[in-house]
């Protein structure tokens, strides 16, 4: 579409109306788990790693949840239960993100293996009343991120498996050193439990894995099928046996909060850290680590090789089973053991076009998901315009809704389709857009990256000057209601400033400013 334009003078005033492309991306609503390891808790590292990742400034929104999901005695055995520690409930938040602190600390010693915990957690995350303020919905409804440390990878990823059971795919596995208790070819004789193994399973689209060898008395592996980045200098941090190990989780808050200095209430990392921990291409952690979540918003398919040549690239993270993005030539990938497909996933989502669009135009927009139920029922796909990033608080609307027939467990579909506009069925303004997914009551939902635009017309406004005496200007702009008009000024036709923003709600709209320069000139977009 080419920009269209008039020009008009008056008084030696210039006045140009233009109509604009612009980029925008966004992400929306998801659910990060940070998990701890060995005789650990949430108190100190995890709580502040969460609380970090909700203000990063990287939220489609300003509000968020903070839960804490723990474990509670019950006779002879264990329960979970939860509560908000920060943040406004799910339904109320305009972001959507939901940040949860997994604290296992009865468990986590020599008593319960990763496998029992995993199989205790499996059914909060599955459940619609575990946390009631959520208004029916499940944890496990919107994208996942989860992040664990020492035994807390190998907890995450036999969760990621048993999720995987169930039909629910994974978005984003964040290993932290992970040592599972004597399995993987860790000798652990202190303990006789045996973990689960670190492994990604074919439900998970993206795995990052961050280990180091410099402690010998604890220390992590590389795991397949992640983007294994080995961590060879750790010197500050913790202190003490076992500090490189601890090392790890601050090394990816660095990644979380790149302020320096900084403390995760339990060590700090200074300039020193900065300089040491991360080599040349991760720019001191402003490309590493929290950069890959869909709030970090980083390249997950990039061919870059943050270690150095002859490591892993960022992109061999990516699940090749299927060509999601990154090839298949490779499958690395652990497959499930078996996948009822109860749950139907959202896997990619991606909206096609011009994110500026008028009424009578259309975008396109693709997706793969995977249902793997084994009998002949559909599940229902509906596409909804959003004011926010948050699909639970009511502000949603439905633009088109398609039914999708069931893929097996040995496959992922892909889905593309077309959106129109029209003032029928959105109102002008910016919009988020995203999928939903269900089946026999169970929902998965899906934001695509990009904001869309919609203007209720592309006709160039007509800009007419009016010198209201000799020391003020106003500038009139006449337009069709459900325009964006975008007023700059600038004194030498190179450098423009923005004025004001306004969208049209009449056929008018104007600016007005003092006129205490010998030549000025203004321009208005529609945009």
């Amino acid at each position: 579409m080419k920009p269209k334009s008039i020009l008009q003078f008056c008084a030696g005033w210039v006045l140009v109306s233009v109509l604009l492309f612009v980029q925008s991306s966004a992400s929306g609503a998801g659910v990060t788990i940070i998990t701890h390891g060995l005789n650990s808790n949430v108190d100190d590292w995890v709580i502040a790693m969460a609380d970090r990742m909700a203000h990063t400034g990287r939220l489609p929104g300003t509000t968020s949840t903070c839960y804490e999901i723990y474990f509670v005695s019950t006779n002879s055995s264990y329960a979970l239960a939860w509560k908000r520690l920060s943040g406004a409930a799910p339904t109320n938040t305009d972001s959507g993100e939901i940040f949860i602190k997994l604290d296992w600390r009865q468990l986590a010693n020599n008593s319960y293996s990763t496998f029992q915990v995993a199989s205790m957690a499996l059914p909060a995350l599955l459940q619609t009343n575990f946390i009631p303020e959520m208004g029916g919905h499940a944890i496990a409804e919107l994208p996942l991120h989860m992040v664990g440390h020492s035994r807390g990878g190998s907890l995450i990823c036999e969760l990621s498996r048993l999720l995987g059971t169930n039909g629910i795919w994974v978005d984003h596995l964040t290993t932290l050193d992970p040592h599972p208790l004597n399995n993987d070819g860790f000798s652990d004789f202190l303990y006789t439990v045996v973990d689960a193994p670190a492994r990604t399973y074919e439900n998970v689209l993206f795995h990052d894995n961050y280990y180091q060898r410099l402690d010998s008395f604890a220390f992590g592996e590389p795991v397949a099928g992640s983007c294994v980045r080995q961590i060879t200098s750790l010197n500050g941090g913790y202190s003490g046996l076992g500090g490189a190990h601890s090392d790890v989780h601050l090394w990816y808050h660095g990644t979380v909060d790149t302020n320096t200095p900084l403390t995760d209430t339990a060590a700090t990392i200074t300039s020193s850290e900065r300089q040491t921990w991360w080599n040349a291409f991760e720019s001191a952690g402003l490309r590493a680590g929290f950069v890959y979540s869909l709030l970090g918003n980083g390249d997950r398919l990039s061919t870059n090789q943050p270690a150095g040549q002859g490591t892993s690239r960022i992109r061999d993270g990516y699940n090749q089973k299927w060509d999601l993005g990154a090839g298949n030539s490779v499958n690395n990938r652990t497959a499930l053991p078996a996948n009822n497909g109860s749950w139907p996933s959202l896997i990619t989502l991606r909206l096609g076009g011009s994110n500026l669009v008028a009424f009578g135009q259309s975008n396109s927009i693709s997706l793969s998901y995977q249902l793997a139920a084994t009998n002949l029922s559909n599940a229902v796909l509906g596409f909804y315009l959003d004011n926010d990033a948050n699909p639970y608080n009511g502000n949603e609307q439905l633009i088109r809704q398609l039914t999708l027939p069931a893929t097996g467990s040995n496959q992922v579909a892909f889905v593309n389709a077309t959106l129109e506009w029209n003032a029928q069925n959105v109102a002008p303004g910016e919009h988020l857009v995203f999928a939903r997914i269900s089946r026999a009551g169970n929902a998965r939902y899906f934001y695509a990256p990009e904001k869309v635009t919609v203007l209720s017309s592309f006709q160039p406004p007509l800009v007419v000057i009016n010198r209201l005496g000799a020391a003020n200007i106003r500038v009139d702009a006449f337009g069709v209601p459900g325009q964006r008009l975008v007023f700059q000024g600038s004194t030498d036709f190179s450098h423009w400033q923005a004025l004001s923003t306004n969208w049209f709600t009449s056929n008018l709209v104007s600016f007005s400013e003092s006129a205490g320069i010998s030549a000025r000139f203004y321009r208005a977009f529609v945009r």
